[in-house]
């Protein structure tokens, strides 16, 4: 059957989170790319709901900003006292302006494996049992400390949810446990939200009383119970969040094994949810792919790399490297040990070898810059060789200055290119320049001082030292060979 499109999605994410002990609100650290509560959000997204409310409570500016940076549009409600799940909701309601018609689904905003896929057969379940709601269950290996789901043997309708310290022996045997994820028929929710109660013990609304609220009404309790227990994991602590990051980063290696790329050692490797790939990509072990990273068809990355907000396109090599916000084109070759900052640009079949740092340069097609060299804020054409030990002076102490070397040249070793300074196509620079004017193209430039041998200097600088010795020495020795 057709499944309509939820009214709302309701992400609760108000709670401080005091056991991740940080003033990081919980559902803002980071998982894969994403806070915790970006992940709900994006599962959320994938129902194409009419609206998509996310309860903000501590730390709501900083929530609120996070969210707004994101890809996905969402609109935030304050809390601002936590007072229950059900006075969230409540809250969230009122903000859509009362009563709701139609489905009406909400989900914990510290949930970040659970999946899209499984938000659809919740709504799909509920729609099709025609529930007034329907809990998304799962059972786990064990229940401890779990709310047990206790069921009509006959219809298999939901008849209570028992907390683990109020089960008796037999119902702590049950391993149906509650989410905290729930489809609503938002009408009847709305109406039930106005007669929870907060004679408890800890003064709240708890939406759970929604349930045996409607029950007593008559209105039916439904379950939909996931494949994979794991996706409703709730963070708690640290442990929790590793754990959770390692569990999204199987599926995340998974997934990208399955469209074609070789992951060589999946244990060492990392993958944010944002990063995309071709067929035929190989990665290392040691390798983290983080950010927007592309890696284009039969590119290689690693072993120990660490690239972010990075192309790497077809046929291209990186190993050994750290690369932030950097273009490899194809069939380019970086490292080992190199390090691209933002605004780097490797043209097709162009090197950034060993011990190479670029920053802001574009570099053209079949260039190469081999090694042990600093290359910032510059333009260099196509075909061109730097020599080893290069930097490109950009900074004066004030303020950044470019550098541009044409096509077809080959600078020396040890050369220094103080911008802002242009060197034309088909340059040659000698050894050991310092260059700081412009050279034309087809030159040659010399830029040092004159080499001037001093005889017998050291003897008499440093007469009984080895070096006098040895020097001494190897006199005495040309002096009999002659």
């Amino acid at each position: 059957m057709s499944v309509p499109h939820p009214a709302a999605v309701v992400v609760l994410a108000a709670g401080e989170g005091t056991r991740m002990k940080s003033k990081t609100p919980k559902v803002l650290h980071e998982i894969a790319g994403r806070p915790l509560v970006g992940h709900v959000v994006a599962a959320a997204h994938e129902l194409s709901p009419q609206h998509l409310v996310v309860v903000v409570g501590h730390g709501s500016d900083q929530v609120t900003a996070r969210l707004a940076d994101g890809e996905i549009p969402v609109r935030t409600v304050f809390q601002p006292e936590q007072k229950g799940t059900g006075n969230a909701v409540r809250i969230a309601l009122e903000d859509l302006g009362g009563a709701v018609e139609g489905t009406v689904i909400v989900v914990c905003g510290d949930t970040p494996l659970l999946s899209g896929e499984t938000l659809s057969a919740l709504a799909a379940a509920h729609a099709a049992d025609a529930n007034a709601v329907t809990v998304l269950t799962a059972e786990v290996p064990d229940a401890t400390g779990y709310g047990r789901i206790i069921r009509d043997a006959a219809s298999g309708a939901v008849t209570a949810i028992v907390e683990h310290k109020d089960a008796t022996e037999a119902q702590r045997a049950v391993r149906e446990i509650n989410s905290g994820v729930f489809a609503f028929d938002g009408r009847l929710l709305g109406e039930a939200l106005t007669q929870v109660r907060t004679d408890n013990s800890q003064g709240e609304e708890y939406l759970t009383d929604v349930l045996s609220i409607l029950r007593e009404a008559g209105h039916r309790v439904g379950a939909s119970r996931t494949g994979d227990h794991r996706e409703i994991l709730g963070i708690n602590n640290r442990v929790q969040l590793a754990e959770a990051r390692r569990l999204l980063n199987e599926r995340l290696l998974e997934r990208a094994m399955l469209a074609g790329v070789s992951v060589v050692d999946p244990a060492s490797t990392l993958i944010d949810v944002t990063v995309t790939y071709e067929r035929d990509a190989v990665v290392h072990p040691g390798t983290q792919l983080l950010g927007a990273t592309h890696l284009g068809e039969d590119a290689e990355v690693g072993p120990d790399s660490r690239l972010t907000d990075t192309v790497v396109g077809a046929g291209a090599r990186v190993e050994n490297t750290v690369a932030v916000g950097a273009e490899v084109g194809p069939g380019a070759v970086v490292g080992p040990f190199a390090y691209l900052r933002p605004g780097t640009r490797l043209g097709a079949k162009a090197k950034a070898g060993t011990y190479v740092e670029m920053k802001n340069a574009t570099i053209g097609e079949g260039t190469k810059v081999p090694h042990l060299s600093y290359v910032g804020d510059a333009t260099i054409g196509d075909h061109t060789n730097i020599g080893a030990a290069s930097v490109f002076v950009n900074y004066d102490g004030v303020a950044k200055h470019h550098t541009t070397i044409g096509s077809h040249c080959r600078t020396g070793s040890d050369n220094m290119f103080v911008a802002p300074v242009t060197v034309g196509d088909g340059v040659y620079t000698a050894a050991g320049s310092v260059i700081t004017k412009d050279v034309p193209a087809g030159s040659l430039a010399v830029a040092r001082g004159q080499q001037r041998n001093i005889e017998g200097w050291v003897a008499r600088k440093r007469p009984g030292s080895a070096a006098a010795q040895a020097a001494q020495a190897a006199v005495e020795e040309s002096d009999g060979e002659s």
